[in-house]
């Protein structure tokens, strides 16, 4: 079935901004709330949302095949369940109804009073309900500047690490949208030349800047997915800062990896970007060396070059650009790491988030954590108005945003921004 939504010379009569993230050749998914209180299924074009739900019921899906309720609901998840023919089909739908050639909708103003509203007028929500939430580390620039830190750094890379996609699996309970802030952790730390623990807030607060990507039902428990097939369970990708409290990390990560650390916020873009979408970004990842087991081999271009930023707001001062960086950059494909995950026949479900790690890339400049920009608290970052970060203070949001640009066309992914809060209080 041909990707039509794709084409780079397609307009639409909705405006569009220059250098929006959301040209009709995007059309990402996600779930919005009214100012009439109503949770319903939309798209983006410019500054504008789309209400798919109010779509359905006028008709103008007629023809494809869809349960009544497809785009009223609150989650993606039954949509995502339908498979890639359906996602395709719906995306090349809208493409065409919003063509500026197409006045089937554009000259009805009635439906579009119901159809169309402003961005600055709707509430942005989580777009699926998260059942299971895998976080990878499958950038090498970054593995390998933690392991210089923490450990021997002539072996910064632990032996497992050129043969298989890293993981753990993390907390899809505390994983929220763009806009909601999150509060400083408590836990233990260990400080520093001191033989006991205490208790009381991170001191070390971090983001991790990530991307991840959501799956459809991709197998039945026990069965493995050839690393031929998996990109056909891979729906599309959203930003993730995967905030983390180093200090409680250090303490606790031996012997069994991240816990407490980790698993107190996780922040996402709202708009999940489709693979289609994202198709004429395809590029090349790193030589892996050496040549990974055969269920990991794969050739061609799995990669996609997907510029990312991520900017530290204080209290009232404007934003200081702190990190740029490339998807691109990571050792592991996202379909090496699906692959992966299902071979030993773990089953993953419609709706399941699947993290990238941490994104660094080989300059400075280019670090996906405040653990890597100021090495450690070693060289502090400074702010528009002065001040220093060695981490993330106290009231600071942080902000990271995504796009892809070649000649024709540019995708984004919007941005994920959320703000740092103090310890919760119990009222």
């Amino acid at each position: 079935m041909p990707n039509i939504a794709n084409d780079p010379t397609r307009k639409s009569w909705i405006n569009v901004p220059e250098n929006s993230d959301f040209p009709i050749q995007n059309i990402p998914f996600g779930v919005f709330l009214t100012k009439e209180d109503v949770i319903t299924i939309g798209t983006r074009i410019g500054d504008n949302a789309i209400d798919m739900g109010a779509l359905q019921q006028l008709g103008y899906f007629e023809g494809i095949e869809l349960t009544d309720d497809m785009f009223m609901q609150d989650t993606l998840n039954d949509f995502i369940s339908d498979g890639k023919k359906t996602w395709r089909l719906v995306r090349n739908r809208l493409a065409e109804l919003f063509d500026e050639k197409n006045a089937i909708l554009r000259d009805n103003k009635d439906h579009c009073e119901v159809v169309i509203f402003n961005i600055s007028d709707i509430e942005m929500l989580l777009p699926v309900q998260i059942g299971d939430y895998t976080d990878f580390y499958s950038s090498k620039e970054h593995a390998t500047n933690v392991g210089k830190m923490f450990r021997d750094p002539e072996n910064a890379l632990l032996p497992n690490w050129l043969h298989l996609p890293v993981g753990y699996h993390g907390r899809s309970s505390t994983i929220v949208p763009s806009g909601v802030s999150v509060h400083r952790p408590m836990g233990q730390t260990l400080p520093a030349g001191e033989t006991s623990p205490v208790f009381g807030p991170s001191r070390s607060v971090d983001f991790e800047l990530e991307t991840a990507f959501i799956t459809t039902d991709v197998n039945v428990m026990g069965e493995n997915v050839s690393i031929n097939e998996t990109e056909d369970y891979i729906f599309g990708m959203v930003l993730l800062n995967d905030w983390s409290a180093r200090d409680i990390q250090k303490w606790e990560y031996v012997p069994l990896g991240p816990f407490l650390a980790k698993n107190f916020a996780s922040s996402i873009s709202p708009w999940i970007v489709t693979m289609d979408a994202l198709e004429p970004f395809r590029t090349k990842g790193p030589k892996q060396e050496p040549t990974p087991l055969p269920y990991l081999q794969q050739k061609g271009k799995h990669a996609y070059d997907i510029n990312l930023e991520v900017y530290i707001e204080p209290e009232n001062v404007a934003p200081s650009l702190v990190s740029k960086s490339n998807f691109k950059y990571m050792y592991w494909s996202m379909s090496q790491q699906l692959a992966h995950h299902t071979s030993n026949g773990c089953r993953v479900n419609s709706g399941d988030m699947m993290g990238s790690g941490t994104i660094s890339g080989p300059t400075e400049g280019s670090f996906g954590s405040m653990l890597e920009l100021t090495w450690g608290g070693k060289n502090p970052i400074k702010m528009n108005d002065g001040t220093e970060r060695k981490f993330i203070n106290d009231n600071d949001t942080v902000t990271m945003k995504g796009f892809c640009q070649n000649s024709s066309v540019r995708i984004g992914f919007g941005e994920v921004s959320s703000k740092l809060l103090p310890p919760f209080v119990r009222k």
